[in-house]
């Protein structure tokens, strides 16, 4: 079962004072034993929040779980739609359509994806872009870089590519020959390996549910 923050912090207040109550029988509010038994108490109390927060998170970071696709998602389209439960765009996983011509079982997914985040690091792209919130703002956000309608409507038929992973390749590698605004990206000499290893982390990062961030994402038709 899911609970909201606003669940948990009451409860633990709630117990912290009930407990803390009962350890301070015949103690006042003013009374030093009744204040100690309250720190002591409400850190315990937290301590075990946060111990069950951080087991209960790490389980539904794990790939394949919770809001987090797993490896093989790149073999399939993925895009956004609209929850109007959540009242937010969602990831949404559509039909099997391979990568760059290859359907890629989890192993091979998963060394390909794991190749493509060490790429981005190797050229420390966070010094100038953003990841779930880390990096700089010079640049594009890129956590939903696979899904910007700016690939399919003008860089696809701008590099002259046949699908959309081959046009994010293609200007990744040469991003000095297309114009592409006022903050150009400079050459960093990606090798064709790295190239798609790029982009199939990054098409794994566009299906992670990350709770409506970046905001104000144009939805992909």
């Amino acid at each position: 079962m899911d609970y909201s923050w606003i669940q948990i912090a009451v409860a633990a207040v709630f117990i912290t004072v009930v407990v803390t109550l009962v350890l301070s029988r015949g103690y006042g509010w003013f009374s030093v034993t009744f204040w100690r038994n309250a720190a002591v108490v409400s850190s315990l109390v937290m301590l075990f929040v946060l111990l069950w927060l951080t087991l209960d998170t790490t389980e539904k970071v794990r790939p394949g779980e919770g809001q987090v696709p797993p490896w093989t998602v790149i073999n399939y389209h993925v895009g956004l739609e609209w929850d109007a439960a959540k009242r937010r765009q969602v990831p949404a996983v559509g039909e099997k359509t391979g990568f760059f011509g290859k359907v890629y079982d989890s192993q091979e997914a998963y060394a390909l994806i794991n190749k493509g985040k060490m790429t981005l690091q190797s050229r420390n792209c966070m010094e100038c872009h953003q990841i779930l919130g880390n990096g700089a703002y010079f640049a594009p956000d890129l956590t939903r870089a696979w899904l910007d309608p700016w690939w399919e409507e003008r860089v696809k038929s701008m590099v002259g590519a046949s699908s959309h992973e081959e046009a994010m390749k293609t200007w990744l590698q040469h991003p000095d020959k297309y114009p592409q605004g006022r903050r150009r990206m400079p050459n960093l000499h990606f090798t064709d390996g790295e190239a798609v290893a790029l982009v199939a982390f990054l098409k794994w990062m566009s299906a992670i549910d990350t709770n409506g961030f970046p905001p104000r994402f144009g939805v992909v038709q």
